[in-house]
């Protein structure tokens, strides 16, 4: 169930978010409602991100790699 709720925020920047979401065929309802889920699960993503760089660990290259270095043979 969708409920309704009010935000602020200066009319130039509703303006210019407004325009922006019309070109990109959305509405500013869709585009917050995106961020909502996003923030929401923002701890989440960190957590899984964590647990993955835990379990490729091992793969670390021991520092910076230039692209000479990649490409010798």
């Amino acid at each position: 169930m969708l409920k309704n709720i009010t935000l602020s925020a200066e009319e130039e920047l509703i303006n210019k978010v407004r325009d922006k979401a019309n070109k990109e065929r959305t509405t500013l309802n869709a585009l917050f409602r995106e961020w909502l889920i996003q923030y929401a699960n923002k701890d989440q993503k960190v957590f899984y991100y964590n647990k993955f760089m835990e379990m490729w660990g091992y793969a670390d290259p021991g520092g910076f790699i230039t692209r000479e270095k990649i490409n010798e043979r």
